[in-house]
């Protein structure tokens, strides 16, 4: 891959995040020593990122129906990062839906919301599964992480009113897929080949589910969101840009302690 392709992909991502990623963190994540927990929380990542493009359409888009498909097609792989039951070979052939997924009777939000949700969560799911292959192929074992401080802190800026509510939770969306995209293209060079290969490829479809996500809140909003993106876009950066005591792939500027 070129670097003209880089500069064409992130070049609108860089423009809507206001902060890039602090080398401190790149420098800290590129350490060997560190590979597994940027591994292990790339893999959390990946099934959270499902989860909430789930969560979001079991509330407020699908009927009873789909709502239980939608829980049954997660629990493999909720079973195994919660529970620790099933392995890579249990999952194999996991991540397909047999029924459509259809939408409440009279509901306010189009198929298009769906449509895009299960796309991204098909990818997720997907990514999820390479992520831990490439786990097992490294004998890294899985093991519970902490999730780190970044989706929480942007949540508990959320509007408590609908639809106000769904509006910043799919911009907030837009920020984790954004911020993403950028620390895969910043981390890849720093990488082995399969590690920089995979990243890169993860690119393209980390950029597209960034561009959904503010699309969809354009279309609930039925206006313009740029004040409450602005808003979210501060919030984001200095918890990227501030000292963090808990390195994740979402992190802020690493703090070293004295050993």
């Amino acid at each position: 891959m070129t670097t003209p392709y880089y500069s064409t992909l992130l070049a609108p991502i860089l423009n809507f995040l206001q902060c890039e990623t602090p080398d401190s963190w790149i420098n800290e994540a590129k350490k060997t020593e560190n590979l597994p927990v940027i591994l292990l929380d790339h893999l959390a990542c990946e099934l959270k990122a499902g989860q909430t493009a789930m969560f979001l359409i079991r509330k407020y888009a699908v009927d009873k129906e789909s709502s239980q498909i939608l829980f049954e097609w997660f629990k493999p792989y909720e079973d195994f990062l919660y529970r620790k039951q099933g392995n890579l070979q249990s999952l194999n052939n996991k991540n397909n839906l047999t029924k459509a997924i259809l939408p409440k009777n009279n509901s306010p939000y189009s198929q298009d919301l769906i449509d895009k949700m299960v796309l991204l969560i098909k990818e997720e799911l997907h990514h999820f599964y390479q992520v831990l292959e490439i786990m097992e192929d490294r004998n890294i074992s899985y093991q519970g992480i902490k999730a780190g401080r970044y989706a929480k802190g942007m949540m508990k800026h959320v509007t408590t009113y609908e639809p106000n509510a769904l509006i910043d939770k799919l911009i907030i969306g837009a920020y984790i897929e954004a911020r993403s995209c950028e620390r895969f293209a910043k981390l890849a060079p720093h990488l082995d080949d399969e590690l920089n290969q995979f990243y890169v490829s993860l690119l393209r479809s980390e950029a597209r589910h960034y561009q959904d996500y503010l699309a969809l809140a354009e279309q609930v909003s039925g206006g313009d969101v740029s004040e409450r993106v602005a808003y979210f876009g501060k919030v984001e950066a200095e918890l990227i840009s501030t000292p963090d005591n808990d390195f994740k792939f979402h992190s802020g500027v690493p703090i070293f302690r004295a050993n």
